[in-house]
């Protein structure tokens, strides 16, 4: 069982009088940095001026009242450095902004470990690097501290420079409200492997695969594509909130007997060992390194085959009849 720690687990200060430079104000960056400041921890941020140009974000963090520094400057300013921008942005803005500007006992943060990882980004052995990762996206890690809660998160040290490496990461995830639900601890590889994995295989190529295959089958055998839609994506919520809410049994128990029987019986005859058989060669890809080296090569190419397959999905009937149907129900203006 991994070591699952709470509030009263926190039992360091070393967060006092500590400027935390939080680098970006996306999601994520947004969303810590107000929690860390209203949490009591000196925040500033890091954001270029021509970010400027390509968001709102600079903007919104303007109109907070943070102080704004270019990463650079952010980046001598501070004891520990959150790095919360896309992860491909990073080590280039790592090489030129922060590297140069780091001294010894300063503290890297993530709050995704691929860039440490697969070592495109490697820190100095004079600084601690850490990771805390919240299970949740920005704004209802936002959105839970200020309901005093918060969501779970994974907790991970790569690099103890200081000694303190570890209390710090305790503190960071209580000041963004982590602790309160409950804070694990893991390592950055399992942390990045299985989060790649899990997105590839189930979370996002997985579900978006059977959602758009079962979609085109039911239509294949002569239903009404809003029919399809319904059967094959519509309903998908409501099974998968019945899953968070209570497990498989409360899926189960949830639906109709007929459905239930169905889908125990004939559901393993769909995911059967084959597709098991594929995901277990999405793994090998992921621990491997070839899906990391892959994905690089793509974005640096300036992301031709991920904004066509991008625009593939959004042309498919799925969507099209999708949107007449969330129109209908409210749910899309």
């Amino acid at each position: 069982m991994v070591k699952v720690c709470y509030d009263n687990d926190v039992e360091t200060n070393y967060l006092k009088d500590k400027n935390v430079a939080v680098i970006g104000y996306g999601s994520q960056g947004k969303a810590q940095s107000l929690n860390l400041r209203d949490s009591g921890v000196n925040v500033i941020l890091g954001l270029e001026e021509e970010w400027k140009k390509l968001d709102s974000s600079y903007k919104l963090a303007e109109e907070k009242g943070f102080k704004i520094y270019s990463v650079a400057e952010a980046t001598k300013r501070a004891d520990i450095i959150q790095i919360l921008i896309p992860d491909m942005a990073q080590p280039a803005i790592y090489q030129s902004e922060i590297q140069p500007n780091l001294t010894a006992g300063n503290a890297l943060g993530f709050s995704h470990g691929f860039n440490i990882h697969f070592k495109y980004i490697v820190p100095p052995k004079d600084v601690d690097v850490l990771m805390v990762a919240p299970k949740s996206p920005g704004p209802r890690l936002r959105e839970l501290y200020t309901e005093n809660s918060g969501p779970p998160a994974l907790l991970a040290v790569y690099q103890d420079y200081s000694g303190k490496a570890e209390g710090l990461t305790l503190e960071m995830a209580k000041a963004i409200g982590c602790t309160r639900a409950g804070a694990l601890w893991t390592n950055f590889r399992d942390e990045t492997e299985s989060d790649l994995i899990g997105e590839q295989t189930v979370l996002v190529g997985g579900l978006m695969g059977l959602i758009t295959t079962g979609f085109e089958v039911l239509v294949e055998a002569g239903y009404p594509p809003e029919l399809a839609y319904f059967e094959a994506c519509n309903e998908a919520k409501l099974i998968i909130d019945l899953i968070y809410e209570g497990g498989m049994p409360k899926m189960l128990f949830g639906c109709s007997e007929t459905a239930r029987y169905g889908g125990l019986a004939v559901g393993p005859t769909v995911i059967d060992e084959h597709v098991k058989e594929n995901m277990r060669k999405v793994a090998k890809a992921v621990k491997d390194g070839s899906f990391a080296k892959k994905w690089v090569e793509e974005y640096k190419a300036g992301r031709k085959n991920l904004n066509a397959m991008t625009e593939e999905m959004k042309n498919h009937q799925l969507e099209k009849v999708g949107a007449v149907i969330r129109k209908m129900a409210g749910i899309e203006k």
